[in-house]
């Protein structure tokens, strides 16, 4: 009854199991040995002392390598999401940026095929980041594509639409019927913008990777994806905004025309986008 056994002394923390870029649970536990086990013969003494530092140094070291593993995992979507604003001039078709002006200068007749041509840029940039923009394919995936963004467009823009009247209404009293229909279009505008930013690129990526359209619609699996990798989607946000506002600023400052600077924003955001794809997901083909 004066000895106890080694191993059991100190009450050893188990080693617990970790996996992903878990951290290891009871790693440096310990508690001070009891009078009792201080009396016992040296060598238990000091197996008592000795036990958490055997216990610890036995232990596999997958939490530093796990979280290396995480680091580079994270300086590839880095990388992949700067070079979103160089890639849309590394293009393999002398014929994809005369298109796609032409199809942004005539967007309320060609916005599906620009939709498609988006979705299809994503695609391609899932399967190989290392190319430029695919080129134009006019084919029924890409009428397909952009005809089912379009409708996920129009259904996220309804709900801000329908209530400019009233929000515009509810602002003539005090700013007058120019000044409160403006504010109300800006406020609009703005909410709009912060909803396409919230779910579009998680949902064009999935639906790109996938080809069902069902992806397009599902909110929850969009939400879910930003909480679940938010530092990638911060990134690709701040990539699309940064493009709008340079494609926005190519009306005078750079004297260049805002559609090719509409283009320019479209591509940069696909190329972004791509960095939300999941490697377990292979982009469909069509």
């Amino acid at each position: 009854m004066g000895s106890s056994r080694p191993g059991k002394a100190c009450g050893e923390v188990p080693e617990a199991s970790s996996s992903g870029c878990a951290s290891t649970v009871g790693i440096g536990a310990s508690r001070s040995c009891s009078s009792k086990e201080r009396s016992s013969p040296p060598e238990s003494r000091q197996a008592c002392e000795s036990g958490p530092e055997t216990s610890r140094s036995r232990r596999p070291k997958t939490g530093s390598r796990c979280a290396s593993s995480c680091k580079v995992h994270a300086a590839n979507r880095v990388r992949l999401v700067a070079g979103s604003f160089a890639w849309p001039f590394r293009g393999r078709s002398r014929w994809t940026w005369p298109i796609g002006v032409v199809t942004v200068l005539l967007l309320p007749l060609l916005f599906i095929p620009l939709f498609g041509y988006a979705v299809a840029a994503i695609r391609d940039t899932e399967a190989d980041a290392s190319t430029g923009p695919p080129p134009w394919r006019w084919s029924a995936r890409l009428l397909w594509d952009g005809a089912w963004v379009a409708v996920a467009v129009a259904i996220s823009a309804a709900p801000f639409a329908l209530a400019y009247n009233p929000l515009a209404t509810a602002l003539t009293p005090r700013l007058g019927d120019l000044t409160g229909g403006a504010v109300a279009l800006l406020i609009l505008w703005f909410g709009w913008g912060l909803v396409l930013l919230l779910l579009a690129p998680h949902a064009t990526a999935r639906f790109a990777a996938s080809g069902d359209f069902h992806d397009l619609f599902d909110v929850a699996a969009a939400i879910r994806g930003v909480r679940a990798d938010f530092a990638t989607w911060n990134l690709v946000a701040a990539a699309i905004v940064t493009a709008w506002a340079i494609g926005i600023a190519c009306i005078g400052l750079l004297c260049i025309g805002l559609v090719p600077g509409v283009f320019y924003a479209i591509l940069v955001s696909a190329h972004a986008a791509a960095a939300l794809h999941r490697p377990g997901t292979r982009p469909s083909t069509g």
